[in-house]
């Protein structure tokens, strides 16, 4: 199969499941899981707070300052979205979870307003009040 056919299986699967997340949400998650175990010293098994945290960092990476509204405009606005994103990815049969794994591990991981806005890496010079 080529990369072609591959990539055109993934979005079909997703397609079939997608609901309210815009299919761009699934590749997405796809693309911060292996943004992750590429910064590992050896692949492994993700929690779901790890896998958030990656989602995060990608989007910072990717997106910029527009991170929060790229993820909103694809349906996710909360890390328990990027859950359920994942949960429907394994139910797809393109992810594999491990009989500890929970939706419920996605739940309140951050805020997408402190991750996205006061906690951002450039927003330091909000508190500078020389810059204000």
């Amino acid at each position: 199969m080529s990369q072609l056919d591959f990539a055109a299986d993934v979005l079909a699967r997703i397609r079939d499941r997608s609901g309210r997340f815009n299919e761009r949400a699934y590749v997405f998650v796809l693309a911060a899981l292996e943004y992750r175990q590429a910064r590992l010293p050896e692949r492994r098994h993700l929690s779901g707070e790890e896998l958030a945290f990656a989602c995060r960092d990608f989007a910072r990476e990717q997106y910029g300052l527009l991170a929060r509204a790229v993820l909103e405009h694809w349906g996710i606005s909360s890390t328990g979205e990027i859950g359920e994103v994942v949960f429907t990815l394994i139910e797809a049969g393109l992810l594999k979870a491990q009989e500890s794994d929970r939706r419920e591990d996605f739940d309140e991981v951050f805020s997408f307003a402190d991750a996205f806005g006061t906690e951002y890496p450039w927003g330091a010079w909000r508190e500078d009040p020389r810059l204000a």
